[in-house]
């Protein structure tokens, strides 16, 4: 079992369990949502503070790295030799190293592929198939050597995808330890194979394209809250890394281009005097300049370079380095200032076929979006950020690799720029979570996608208003939050055990953080509580406790009770309007009470047997003889008379000037009653539409929900009379049942459609892509 969270995990290790598990007060209808978290998270210490701040006595490992690698684009096969400094800070000795070698996921044989679930569909994609057969390729690492800084033979272990290093001698606090392995591994085909990396091939121009991303044995984290992380790598939970420099020469045929971590060193070498000149000019230029054209792409593709050419990068201070080559990609570039005035060099890397979109659109997000991530985390500390073409979505520092391709006529769908956009976002974004606040995806991959998505967002409605962001709004959730309970696990579970991996992991987190921003705590105090998170754990390693603690400590809003029903729990949000009723004060004018004293007493005399009896026509005794009547026949017990006038008026007259003006005020008085029909306690939010037409918005907040966590009453004091009531007008939070939410009841309508079933040719789809339709119209 894992250190992490000893008191906390086995409890999430059901993650469907009820409530009363981790209930103060079980059986109880209140004292449960609102406890505090307590032994639920780690007990502060020097390392980690009640704060959520680093400790006074907070450290972290640091990895160097000096890696040369070759790339054979014949037998697609990469070798590579790398040496490692590794710098022991913590206060431990250590006996033997903890590697990881990622490659090892793609081997036949691999766990992460003996212990995936599979079955047969009626349509079934190549990967689909591969996955069921496996396959025979000779696929993972190949360790060749691995040996110290003197040339001695180190003794290592392979277990999966982790390498154990014996030590020669004990690696004391403070000490430094440098070694150096050689490695290669067949390159896999990632279309086809899957994975994060690899290469893909283009059989109409026989070249590849490759993706290289976990592509050298790196050192896994020795930290303070788990030891060492040498949890394997499965496929989805991500990775946890350590900080360092690197130096990387990547020596590929003359003809490739090649894009990386970091800064290249000796552009003046593997440009043309042309492109390198293009590369100058794209240090000030506001929009992308191609330094690399569609042109000299497409005359490059012609041929197969022989010789070869060696491109040297360099990176301070990041978790991690990868890169793209290929002789089929055009590189464009441009500047853009960010937060604080730096310059940050925006650039991208894709294909013709991605061209009409890349040219237009990638550099210029990748711009948008660092500047809008430093506005709410921390300015982009990095010289450049890029995005790749790739088919795919992927992170690393200052690199990251997406997909969107046009069609053969370079027209495309509305939908496939939209989602170019927002992966391009997204994974530009990985650079500020968790490259930059470097959180352990391996255990909690909500720490780097759910705050990912989050902020993607915002920087999405930055972007453009009508932006149709999928993840973020909180209606968005609500389809995944009313799912049965044994489809749902909550945030805090470890990424290899989640069903559904997108609401999960990236949205409901994402969607959580939007609602404390807009309608818990309010954007002013999320912001600076936010960005506190980003500076404090910037290039270190934040756990989940961190970040509840430094939100709660920068804000001075208690928020047990979000993170215990949001990122703890899988209840959901149903606040149900059950009743209103409607008081207004007794005057005691006579004058003024009578009318209505006189309508509730004819009210109160209405049943069905006087109405039916009038409608007959029924002759009744009183009426057929008038000797029947007397005084009270005639009496108008509602009229007002000198003595209930002047009780009035002496009433009046001793009433204090506050009682005075409450009493003239004419306030109208609605008692509502709410339950908590979904278990989540949430802020209420209460439209009222007044008789007039005009609106007003009432925000309670989730406290009222204190003392019974099940059913409230709460009056409300109103100036005008009210015509209808409305819960969350603005659906924003999470609310998975509307019909309870108004008074009087509104029945939303749906619609459906009446069509005769036509067939399309085969491969043929309708309206999907607006652009096309209209070329070939001629519009």
């Amino acid at each position: 079992m894992n250190k992490f969270y000893p008191a906390l995990f086995s409890c999430l290790l059901l993650a469907s369990a009820s409530w009363a598990q981790h209930d103060n007060n079980p059986g109880s209808n209140h004292g449960n949502r609102f406890e505090q978290l307590g032994t639920m998270l780690n007990t502060p210490n020097g390392y980690r503070s009640a704060s959520g701040a680093p400790g006074p006595h907070y450290w972290q490992q640091k990895a160097d790295y000096e890696i040369n690698a070759t790339l054979n684009d014949d037998k697609q096969r990469l070798d590579g030799s790398e040496t490692i400094t590794y710098t022991n800070n913590s206060p431990d000795a250590l006996t033997y190293l903890w590697l990881q070698l990622d490659e090892n996921q793609h081997k036949k044989d691999a766990e992460g592929t003996t212990t995936s679930e599979s079955k047969m569909q009626g349509k079934m994609s190549l990967r689909q198939l591969q996955g069921v057969m496996g396959h025979n390729l000779d696929l993972g690492n190949h360790i060749e050597s691995v040996k110290d800084a003197n040339g001695g033979t180190l003794t290592y272990t392979i277990n999966e995808t982790m390498m154990r290093i014996e030590l020669p001698a004990t690696l004391a606090p403070g000490a430094k330890f440098k070694f150096k392995v050689n490695w290669w591994y067949n390159i896999s085909d990632r279309m086809t194979i899957g994975g994060r990396g690899g290469y893909e091939y283009f059989p109409e121009d026989n070249n590849y394209l490759y993706t290289m991303t976990q592509w050298y044995p790196r050192m896994a984290v020795y930290s303070d809250f788990q030891g060492w992380q040498n949890k394997q790598f499965m496929g989805s939970g991500e990775f946890a890394l350590n900080f360092g420099d690197f130096k990387v020469n990547i020596n590929v045929p003359a003809d490739h281009v090649v894009g990386g971590t970091g800064q290249c060193s000796n552009y003046a070498q593997t440009l043309t005097a042309a492109q390198f000149k293009r590369w100058n000019a794209a240090q000030s230029a506001t929009s992308p300049v191609e330094v690399v054209n569609l042109d000299e792409v497409k005359n490059t593709m012609k041929g197969h370079a022989t010789a070869r050419k060696t491109w040297a990068f360099h990176a301070e201070n990041v978790r991690d380095f990868a890169w793209v080559s290929s002789r089929r990609i055009v590189w464009d570039a441009m500047s853009t200032q960010i937060e604080g005035g730096r310059k940050v060099m925006a650039m991208s890397y894709y294909g013709p076929e991605a061209y009409p979109l890349y040219r237009k659109y990638s550099s210029k997000v990748v711009a948008h979006t660092i500047r809008t991530y430093s506005k709410h985390t921390i300015p982009y500390p990095y010289p450049v950020a890029i995005s790749v073409e790739a088919a795919n979505g992927m992170e690393y520092p200052m690199i990251c690799f997406n997909y969107g391709r046009a069609e053969k006529d370079g027209t495309y769908s509305e939908a496939t720029k939209n989602g170019m956009i927002g992966v391009i976002i997204h994974e530009v974004g990985h650079n500020f979570f968790p490259m930059i606040v470097n959180s352990d995806e391996r255990q909690w991959t909500w720490m780097d996608e759910g705050l990912n998505t989050f902020v993607q967002y915002l920087t999405e409605q930055e972007w453009d208003p009508k932006f149709p962001s999928s993840r973020g709004p909180a209606y968005k959730i609500v389809d995944y939050m009313k799912m049965p309970k044994n489809q749902l696990e909550p945030i805090m579970t470890n990424s290899e055990n989640i069903i559904m991996f997108g609401p999960n992991a990236y949205a409901k987190p994402a969607t959580a953080l939007n609602v404390l921003r807009e309608t818990v705590m309010g954007r002013e105090l999320f912001d600076y509580a936010f960005k506190t998170y980003a500076k404090r754990w910037a290039f270190k390693h934040p756990t989940p406790e961190d970040l509840f603690r430094t939100m709660e400590d920068a804000s001075a809003v208690d928020l047990d009770w979000f993170w215990r029903g949001w990122f703890f729990g899988t209840e959901p949000v149903d606040v149900s309007l059950d009743s209103v009723k409607y008081y207004r004060l007794n005057t005691k004018n006579p004058a003024v009470e009578g009318s209505v004293d006189r309508a509730q007493f004819d009210r109160n005399l209405e049943n069905i047997s006087t109405t039916r009896n009038k409608a007959a026509g029924t002759r009744f005794a009183v009426e057929a003889d008038t000797s029947l009547q007397d005084f009270y026949s005639k009496w108008d017990r509602f009229a007002a008379t000198p003595m209930t006038t002047k009780s009035y008026q002496d009433m009046y007259s001793a009433l204090t000037p506050d009682e005075k003006k409450l009493y003239d005020s004419k306030s109208y008085f609605y008692e509502l009653t709410f339950s908590n029909k979904g278990g989540l306690v949430s802020p209420i939010i209460i439209e009222w539409t007044y008789a007039d037409g005009t609106t007003e918005i009432d925000n309670i907040p989730a406290y009222i929900w204190r003392k019974n966590e099940f059913k409230v009453s709460k009056v409300f004091a109103k100036t005008k009379e009210v015509k209808s009531i409305k819960l969350d007008p603005y659906r924003q939070t999470a609310d998975i049942d509307e019909a309870n939410n108004s008074w009087p009841r509104e029945y939303a309508p749906s619609r459906f459609e009446l069509f005769k079933q036509q067939s399309l040719p085969r491969g043929a789809t309708s309206g999907t892509n607006p652009m096309q339709e209209a070329r070939k119209g001629g519009q």
